[in-house]
């Protein structure tokens, strides 16, 4: 999977949104954090320099978009498919707890908490393994070098960095950036950077609140909110916090006596130009629109039968004369009868109006 499948919208670039007059001026700091007033402009310089990629912490996922739990309903459908489409589901919904461990670009480990099981990402080089204690099943892939870093993580939780890495890249002159009150993140100080759509009729969501560490620009903490709403309907943030570089016997994976392993290997897909840096230009989809009411579209057979028969799909979706739609308070899919998907953070009519090529 490379980037672009999973960027937002396409990336902007800060300086023209800085020349086109999206920066407003700074907030003053707030009265139980006080740091030094900084610009927009400076927040994001902040960020941009951050060269901080070793670090250990425990992050916390708050979800509610509106869809029932799902957290406590397992995995449905029996089959190996049916779980992953059901993991999907659930991750969308209810609170999550991870562990994570990063040790540059190239070592990872991911442990997310469920009820009384764990699932792990590890990724060490060019070495991935995807572990499920629940099934007692451990997955080996050899990632292509071109690859590296771009792997799909079923299961994975995103850092807080990561997450605000696909908001900054939406940046556009539709939106308004501004610098909140200061606040406290994991025991540090921080300053919160607030992503504010211009137009509130053409998106869902209201505002992206990101809380950069003073000292590292480091994103600890993402809160999106939906329109009309003050509390937020999705948070990412970490409520413990190491900067040291972790133990490198953290990265390394062997499944347990018993488990059942399983491999796989990825197939390499160089771009038209011939390069295997992982960005290439092989989206299969269209974009419709820009910035905050982006619709991206993926053809027909792109949703898979073992999300769509899966029992919890049902559950989260309700129908419509084209299909199915999961609606949520930040991002509504539509899923048509032939089995092409619109996705977008815009009104569920805007993506019927795409699908009958409005």
């Amino acid at each position: 999977m490379t980037r672009v499948y999973l960027r937002w919208v396409p990336a902007a670039v800060v300086t023209a949104v800085i020349t086109a007059g999206a920066l407003a001026v700074p907030l003053q700091a707030g009265a139980s954090v006080d740091l030094p007033d900084k610009t927009p402009q400076e927040v994001l310089e902040l960020i941009g320099d951050s060269t901080k990629d070793s670090l250990s912490g425990t992050i916390e996922q708050t979800s509610n978009l509106g869809l029932p739990d799902l957290s406590a309903g397992g995995s449905a459908g029996g089959s190996a498919g049916g779980d992953e489409a059901a993991s999907a589901l659930e991750l969308l919904t209810g609170d999550h707890t991870a562990r994570v461990y990063v040790d540059g670009h190239d070592k990872k480990r991911v442990q997310v908490m469920d009820r009384m099981a764990e699932r792990d990402l590890i990724i060490n080089g060019y070495d991935v393994w995807l572990w499920d204690s629940k099934e007692n099943t451990a997955t080996h892939v050899a990632v292509p070098p071109h690859d590296k870093g771009d792997f799909p993580k079923p299961g994975d939780t995103p850092t807080p960095a990561e997450l605000a890495e696909k908001f900054l890249e939406a940046v556009d002159p539709a939106t308004e950036v501004t610098v909140d009150d200061d606040t406290e993140v994991a025991g540090r100080t921080a300053y919160d950077l607030v992503l504010t759509p211009r137009s509130s009729e053409d998106t869902l969501v209201g505002s992206v609140s990101i809380a950069v560490d003073s000292e590292t620009g480091l994103p600890l903490r993402v809160q999106v909110t939906a329109q009309g709403e003050t509390e937020p309907a999705f948070l990412l943030e970490f409520t413990e916090l190491s900067l040291e570089t972790p133990d490198a016997d953290i990265f390394e994976f062997e499944p347990p006596p018993g488990a059942t392993v399983k491999e796989k290997e990825l197939p390499e897909h160089p771009s038209k130009d011939g390069k295997t840096d992982g960005d290439h230009d092989d989206f299969p989809g269209e974009v419709s629109g820009s910035g905050w009411d982006t619709v991206i579209e993926l053809p027909a057979g792109s949703a898979p039968a073992e999300l769509t028969e899966s029992p919890m799909f049902a559950q989260a979706t309700e129908a419509v004369d084209e299909g199915a739609v999961l609606s949520t308070t930040l991002l509504n899919i539509l899923i048509t009868d032939d089995g092409r998907v619109y996705v977008g953070s815009v009104p569920v009519e805007r993506l019927q109006s795409a699908a009958a090529g409005g």
